[in-house]
């Protein structure tokens, strides 16, 4: 076994891996998919024949000069109740040159904040300039993140917040609004919360629509993260019609596991052509929001190319502490 291994636990993830080094590394990561220089397998997604539980396996790698990296856990819905993290996994990450196991770190951590980077990012290349107020579907730890990271790369005046449970969305409003300095409202439906608003994130487990199209403002930029199985829609057809760009992670993974997506390609609303990769975007190799008034879609299933970026910007960061600490020292030592 290698004596360098880092192992890193959910709180040492967070703090090596802030909001904005979290969405720099899903840039380089969605970059890296439109310049067709990332390496990713395809990924599992296994439902239990045992409860409602989902089983998962990522592999990927970055770039020449990080390692492959693979996460396994499972997604557990019952989690919510108890006041849980949804999704749990565990993250391996190996030396580029001789495969060593170079860290092992939490992957509910990872997850969480590269999800809602990922975001961060697809809101800044598909939402208007001027977006400022987030409504946002779901109030659990996914939901939480992606206000923290929206606020990032839009000047967020305004935050409506809903979830099933009122006190929860009510802490959860009550949460950003203190963390964010601005006016965060929770409210009594989703369409309260969805309805003429710029941008719109669900971030839930759900099996059906929580967001309507027939709610959309024109020029609304919609995110989806819960729809990573088929039989998972966080937003209905009409979403899907009215978009005038529909915009996702990777079309090959997207058309196997994004529930909206699998319904739309079935009944031939939309053909496989029409996924645009989000790396597209971001390299000009494909179009998204080509005016104002359109109303943009992205669904996010998760990739593992996600996880590698955050995974090795989490390693680089470490081990830039651990030379600090080391300098540190040998100052001490000389003095």
């Amino acid at each position: 076994m290698n004596d360098d291994v880092l192992y890193l636990s959910r709180d040492q993830v967070t703090v090596l891996l802030d909001t904005d080094a979290a969405i720099r590394s899903q840039r380089a990561a969605f970059t890296a998919l439109g310049d067709g220089t990332a390496e990713l397998p395809g990924k599992i997604m296994h439902p239990s024949r045992f409860d409602d539980s989902v089983m998962f396996a990522y592999l990927a790698r970055l770039s020449a000069d990080t390692g492959a990296v693979a996460k396994f856990g499972s997604v557990n819905p019952g989690n919510a109740a108890a006041g849980l993290p949804s999704v749990h996994a565990v993250i391996n990450a190996l030396d580029p040159v001789t495969g060593q196991l170079a860290a092992v770190m939490d992957g509910t951590a990872v997850t969480t904040l590269r999800t809602a980077a990922g975001s961060a990012v697809a809101f800044d290349a598909l939402a208007t300039p001027d977006s400022a107020e987030l409504g946002l579907i779901g109030s659990g730890t996914q939901a939480l993140a992606h206000a923290r990271a929206v606020a990032r790369v839009r000047d967020l005046r305004a935050v409506r917040v809903w979830s099933p449970t009122p006190d929860r969305r009510t802490r959860a409003a009550r949460l950003l609004a203190a963390e964010l300095g601005i006016p965060v409202k929770a409210v009594g439906s989703a369409e309260e919360a969805v309805a003429g608003l710029p941008m719109v994130a669900a971030c839930t487990l759900s099996s059906t629509p929580v967001v309507r199209g027939e709610w959309l403002a024109p020029g609304c930029t919609v995110v989806s993260v819960g729809s990573f199985e088929p039989t998972r829609s966080e937003v209905d057809a009409e979403v899907v019609r009215r978009a005038a760009a529909v915009v996702v992670d990777d079309p090959a993974t997207a058309a196997e596991h994004a529930g909206p997506l699998v319904d739309a390609l079935h009944s031939k609303l939309l053909a496989y052509e029409d996924l645009i990769p989000l790396g597209g975007v971001l390299t000009g190799r494909s179009g998204g929001r080509t005016n104002a008034q359109d109303i943009v879609y992205y669904n996010s299933v998760g990739l593992g190319i996600q996880d590698a970026a955050a995974a090795w910007a989490v390693i680089d960061a470490a081990r830039e502490q651990g030379r600090g600490r080391d300098q540190a020292r040998g100052r001490e030592s000389r003095s």
